[in-house]
């Protein structure tokens, strides 16, 4: 059975996990977060491209400049795709991590609850023993008092 002072030391280092734990999901979130936002501005860009298209229809425009928006437009959708597969991937590589420090979170507090039993445990057998000094002790005054009354009344005859 480790002592708590080893145990002190296991916690210790499943602390400094747990640490780079957080350290590394907060990460993944803002790579998750920047991935998402490119892919958001993206996604605006193809709407002020198709509305521009729709105008370009409706409107006596050059086909050459209906062409270009059409090929603009084909160029952002296999951005979007692509920025879809990266925000999947960011979510995936996010949410690992999550599942990660949750482990770690775990282990920690185990470590955390044996400890504190052991010193629930170690403070209770100190109560006990001080408790058991303390009953010997007013015994010994109670017979060392017992003895000398006696004393005294053989001494009084």
């Amino acid at each position: 059975m480790m002592g708590t002072a080893a145990l002190e030391k296991v916690l210790h280092i499943r602390e400094n996990e747990k640490t780079q734990a957080q350290k590394a999901y907060h990460k993944s979130i803002e790579q998750f977060e920047e991935v998402g936002t490119q892919l958001y501005d993206i996604l605006r860009k193809k709407e002020t491209a198709e509305t521009a298209y729709e105008t370009y229809l409706k409107q006596t425009a050059p086909i050459q400049k209906i062409r270009e928006q059409a090929t603009f437009i084909e160029h952002l959708n296999k951005q979007i795709l692509k920025l879809q597969k990266d925000v999947q991937q960011a979510r995936d590589v996010m949410n690992a991590k999550h599942a990660y420090l949750s482990e770690t979170y775990i282990e920690m507090k185990k470590y955390e609850k044996i400890i504190e039993h052991r010193q629930a445990e170690k403070d209770a057998k100190a109560r006990k023993i001080e408790k058991d000094t303390m009953d010997e002790i007013s015994i010994r005054q109670f017979m060392d008092k017992k003895t000398g009354e006696q004393h005294g009344s053989e001494i009084n005859k």
